[in-house]
């Protein structure tokens, strides 16, 4: 095998493949980098038979065929390399010689005949835009656990409704619902799938400068494929919770502020938190007041204007929650809707159209209240 390649090229697939190789495989093989030329294209994929990814690149090749190297040490190298220089790749016996400007590697070969087959990417299901895909994914994926002990709190379910398609994932203590369009190839589809959260949250981030993502279900897999890349992850065999459950359906007091701004303030205010405290919002008279800590380990508290309906409130939250749903809003304006101290609240983007002001409900966070004492 001996072909030139593009150093940017080939350091871009090569850097999207070994991120989802395992960081401690199994077996060697498993943390090796698959090249192969067929014709004028060279194929560079991983497998550690949960999630496959495979990239192709165009190439000038004098010859083909197919090596195993390390993927940790092909990454660093070809991200390492002069990168106004072609890059030239031979293998030879159990070695492979990459060369880019006046750098020289030799790097041995792994077994490629241990390597396991690639599996096929499913038959297509459709297809989606794809950075509205990305942005869904990292909304939803960011409220999924992480604890692998219950794998069906790890994963984002993928519901499928005709055009409709829905993610959602939760911890038990949030819980991030987002609903998109896509074009199903069957327009009757419906269908549901649980996929682990962090690798889909990768797959769809790396494939969000595309212009759609190709979608394909089936033999337990999950496939996406979009320029000249595609990924299969073999979905989570366990039962999704029933979230729909979850959502309040009504509302006793709301209050409208902005995200910069309630950011700001529970990233200050929650400096007081470190020792189990959470953080408590009070609503009175168009004011959240955030306070936290207490008289022993310090306090915080800082007020801040808004628009609020409805009755008063107190309520307490874990700040994170409350800053990780901030942090995926993709709004300016956040409307928080309440119920009781003991009920779970959500934060809904709010858009303006026209000089009108409404809630976007594509995307709806859920968080869980924290005990109040007494």
């Amino acid at each position: 095998m001996k072909f030139r390649v593009a150093r940017e090229d080939l350091a871009d697939a090569v850097a999207w493949v070994a991120k989802s190789l395992p960081s401690r495989p199994p077996v060697p093989v498993l943390g090796g980098i698959l090249l192969e030329i067929n014709g004028s294209t060279l194929v560079v994929a991983g497998f550690d038979y949960e999630v496959s990814t495979r990239a192709e690149v165009s190439v000038d090749a004098e010859s083909g065929g197919r090596v195993l190297v390390s993927g940790r040490l092909l990454a660093e190298i070809t991200r390492a390399l002069p990168s106004s220089k072609p890059v030239d790749i031979a293998a030879e016996g159990s070695r492979v010689t990459i060369t880019g400007g006046s750098a020289r590697f030799t790097l041995p070969t792994m077994p490629v005949e241990d390597y396991p087959p690639l599996p096929e990417m499913p038959a297509a299901s459709g297809k989606v835009d794809a950075s509205a895909f990305a942005a869904a994914v990292t909304q939803t994926a960011v409220a999924a656990g992480r604890d692998d002990t219950l794998p069906m709190l790890t994963g984002v379910r993928v519901e499928i409704e005709g055009e409709k398609l829905t993610l959602a994932a939760t911890d038990r203590f949030r819980l991030a619902v987002r609903e998109l369009t896509w074009t199903p190839d069957a327009p009757d589809m419906s269908t549901a799938v649980l996929v682990p959260a962090r690798t889909l949250a990768d797959a769809a981030k790396s494939l969000g400068g595309a212009n759609e993502v190709i979608v394909g279900l089936g033999d337990g897999l999950l496939g996406l494929q979009a320029g000249g890349r595609r990924t299969t992850v073999r979905l989570l065999d366990v039962e999704f919770v029933k979230y729909r459950s979850l959502l309040p359906s009504e509302h006793t007091t709301t209050v409208d502020v902005p995200v910069s701004e309630l950011g700001e303030a529970i990233k200050r205010v929650a400096l007081v938190t470190d020792r189990g405290h959470h953080l408590r919002m009070q609503v009175t008279d168009g004011v959240l007041t955030l306070t936290a800590g207490g008289d022993d380990e310090g306090r915080a508290e800082e007020a801040l204007p808004v628009e609020a309906d409805g009755a008063e409130l107190l309520i307490a939250f874990n700040p994170s929650y409350l800053l990780d749903g901030l942090g995926v809003l993709h709004a300016d304006t956040v409307r928080l809707a309440f119920t009781t101290p003991s009920r779970p609240a959500l934060l809904l983007p709010l858009v303006t159209k026209d000089d009108q002001t409404t809630v976007d409900a594509a995307y709806r966070y859920l968080v869980m209240p924290a005990r109040l004492p007494g």
